[in-house]
């Protein structure tokens, strides 16, 4: 969708995907691309699917019981299949809908947290400059720098959830997922995470889950609209706010149901 004859970049490529819990369809026939270095945020109402799409990028959707799928995700055009869970998720991070900073370490150890999960250990002097690196880039640094041997309850929520994207960013993926980041938000802290998300798509990818319109508008390069497990419209976002081809579309972003 480049102007100029200029091909995207598409980092991760879903092609035909079904997605089930148990006998109920979740997701239908689901075709979607996401291009590298941009933000794509998927709005539709309750249920229709957008936590369920978001989680299939990394294969979390899997450990869910009694989950199946079919179709194909591409990471760098290779199927996600073929990569280990756990390595996929080092470069396809996670940040959820309720800030989750881990209770039981301070913040320096929350930010290095991947590190230690997965047995890496580092020398004090590496560790030092991936906490301050990755806190700046979180735009955190400047608040909890003289706190950082602090427990991470006691900052606010908007700090923590900055924390978890810290810490998800902390281990150099090239994808970030959002799910409904700042839903338990107040709208200062909304802004500075939707502040923070324009800042770090420079340098990552970024799919967000949001039931704001206005925030999908604000924040977001490319707009999926999902209803009912299908994939009603995607495209360019103010394309999608301005002008969308489908009723349904329009029907939803201006508030007549959802």
């Amino acid at each position: 969708m480049k102007e100029d004859g200029m091909k995207e970049s598409f980092i991760i490529q879903v092609r035909g995907l079904f997605a089930y819990y148990g006998r109920n369809q979740v997701l239908k026939n689901i075709n979607l691309n996401i291009e590298e270095n941009k933000i794509t945020a998927i709005i539709g109402p309750s249920g229709c699917g957008k936590t369920t799409l978001i989680r299939c990028f990394n294969r979390l959707f899997e450990m869910a019981p009694d989950s199946s799928s079919s179709g194909s995700i591409l990471y760098k055009d290779n199927d996600i299949a073929l990569h280990d869970p756990i390595d996929l998720r080092r470069e396809i991070g996670m940040v959820f809908q309720r800030a989750n900073p881990f209770p039981t370490m301070h913040i320096y150890n929350n930010v290095l947290a991947g590190y230690h999960l997965n047995g890496r250990h580092l020398k004090k002097s590496d560790a030092d400059r991936i906490v301050e690196e990755t806190l700046k880039k979180a735009a955190l640094w400047d608040e909890v720098r003289d706190k950082l041997f602090q427990s991470s309850q006691r900052l606010s929520g908007g700090q923590q959830q900055r924390l978890c994207i810290a810490r998800t960013i902390a281990v150099c993926p090239k994808v970030i997922l959002l799910d409904e980041p700042c839903a338990a938000l107040d709208p200062i802290s909304t802004y500075r995470i939707e502040e923070l998300m324009l800042t770090l798509k420079k340098d990552y990818t970024i799919v967000i889950v949001t039931h704001n319109m206005q925030q999908a508008a604000r924040v977001s390069d490319y707009t999926a609209f999902l209803m009912l497990g299908n994939l009603i419209e995607f495209g360019l976002t103010n394309q999608i706010f301005t002008s969308p081809k489908n009723k349904r579309t329009e029907e939803y972003i201006t508030g007549r149901f959802g």
